[in-house]
């Protein structure tokens, strides 16, 4: 499949001031994570590096079909490429799931909140991702790790509906690997040859090992997931401005403008995706909302 304009269709708005401007990225890779779930490699047709901060989002255009928000799952590293990793759940994310090595997209962004992993330095970091919400994650568990000494424990809790939906399973391996990094995974609903856990991910929070009065925590899920994942958090006596919650949810525009994504008073698209649950608390426990 291939969907690229001619590069010179795209680049002539590379260097505006508009909001709305893309620029054009090709496939260098692309990875089947799950059964519906792939991740690209993209590079800079202008070979400009994009800097980013973990927690980001861009939005991805597939020329002819429409565009979408993702979350950047790259090292935020300078110089790496960009990474997004898609789940095929609607006709832009279906087109985006089939793009092949060579083809062009267009991107806009970065936009939003950070997950400001550095304000956990001298503490422990807690992140509990659930499904496809380790995508997010991503780029913070590599900042952290690049920056080990900085921190003091580091929890990684990951939930995930069975053991075939596991995301970045081989990374996964390798950070459990590890002697400074611990890696705990459950699954909604394991077979027979499945040796890991089965449960909600909010299970593992009492169990694990941090210190709840000196951390950080850091979550990406559905709402729902979100919601008992804050509360079993500051059960366990980490302070709401502690928890940081990725919502991304609605967002169409990226820029605060078309009002997709309005949750009561805020725009998630602007005033997050990244927030505190201190400021989402009320929200988040309201029907409708």
């Amino acid at each position: 499949m291939t969907l690229s304009p001619t590069v010179a269709s795209v680049d002539p708005v590379v260097r505006g001031a508009d909001p709305f401007a893309l620029r054009s990225f090709r496939v260098r890779t692309r990875r089947q994570d799950t059964r519906d779930t792939v991740t690209l490699s993209l590079g800079p047709v202008d070979g400009a590096h994009l800097d980013f901060a973990p927690g980001q989002f861009t939005m991805v255009y597939a020329f002819g079909v429409g565009e979408v928000p993702l979350s950047i799952s790259a090292d935020p590293a300078p110089g790496r490429p960009l990474l997004h990793t898609i789940r095929d759940v609607g006709g832009v994310t279906h087109t985006l799931a089939g793009l092949r090595r060579g083809d062009v997209v267009g991107v806009r962004g970065p936009y939003g909140t950070g997950w400001d992993v550095s304000d956990g330095r001298g503490g422990d970091v807690v992140i509990v991702a659930g499904g496809i919400g380790l995508a997010p994650l991503r780029p913070a568990v590599l900042q952290v790790l690049a920056n080990r000494a900085a921190y003091g424990r580091v929890v990684l809790l990951y939930g995930t509906r069975t053991p075939q939906d596991v995301l970045y399973a081989k990374e996964l391996e390798r950070w459990r690997g590890r002697f400074d990094l611990e890696v705990d995974v459950t699954v909604d609903y394991g077979p027979p040859q499945w040796k890991g856990k089965v449960g909600l991910v909010t299970d593992l929070i009492p169990r694990a090992g941090f210190d709840p009065s000196h951390a950080l925590a850091l979550v990406c899920g559905p709402e729902a997931m979100m919601r008992h994942v804050a509360a079993a958090l500051t059960d366990r006596g980490v302070p709401p401005q502690r928890i940081r919650l990725s919502m991304e949810r609605a967002m169409d525009c990226g820029v605060g403008l078309c009002g997709h994504c309005q949750l009561r008073e805020l725009f998630v698209c602007t005033d997050g995706p990244v927030f505190d649950y201190r400021r989402l608390e009320r929200l988040l426990w309201l029907r409708e909302v």
